[in-house]
């Protein structure tokens, strides 16, 4: 590619593209001039390091997945709002791992608030309004929510699951059913 028309949207783009092809980790702003068939030192204009152009992999990826939610939430309630969202999830892992793995990236509070992850929690949240879950409950089930999500597409993804009858897809199914029963029978507050 020629220098001409390089921009930080389209540096960025390039990097998640990378990243889904060599591995988030693997992601350098020396790997991406080689793709670009530039110095490294032009693509310091538009990000500053290796370290500025994996965070904006990472708003990117979650802005995306937040994108995908809200559509995929639109008109949805209880069981089929969550697998829903839960498949936004997975599907994206699927498509797009580098950018998956970029979403994980921690972030400094000021990175966080550029973010769209506040997107992700009011999605969460608003699945979770149909099983009638109120603070602090509602923040532990987003919690359990997230981790079981999380957990079973970095397994999946890694291979954890190929190996064994019966398939994942079925083992997701399981996943989602016994979510939607955990939150319909959702305990009260621990007591002391």
């Amino acid at each position: 590619m020629a220098r001409v028309g390089l921009s930080v949207e389209r540096v960025v783009l390039a990097g998640a593209e990378l990243a889904d092809e060599v591995g988030f980790e693997h992601v350098t702003v020396s790997g991406l001039a080689r793709g670009f068939g530039v110095t490294v030192a032009s693509l310091y204009s538009h990000v500053r390091n290796s370290h500025d152009l994996k965070v904006r992999i990472a708003l990117l990826a979650l802005e995306e997945l937040a994108d995908r939610g809200a559509v995929a939430l639109a008109g949805r309630a209880g069981k089929d709002a969550l697998r829903a969202l839960g498949d936004v999830y997975r599907d994206y892992a699927r498509e797009h791992p580098g950018r998956y793995a970029a979403a994980q990236l921690r972030l400094t509070p000021e990175e966080a608030a550029r973010s769209a992850g506040g997107r992700h929690a009011l999605m969460t949240r608003a699945v979770l309004r149909g099983y009638d879950l109120v603070e602090p409950e509602q923040t532990h089930a987003v919690r359990l929510l997230g981790s079981t999500f999380h957990g079973f597409v970095s397994l999946e993804a890694q291979g954890g699951f190929s190996h064994s009858a019966p398939e994942s897809s079925e083992s997701w199914d399981r996943v989602i059913d016994a979510l939607d029963a955990v939150l319909c029978g959702w305990p009260g507050p621990a007591r002391g």
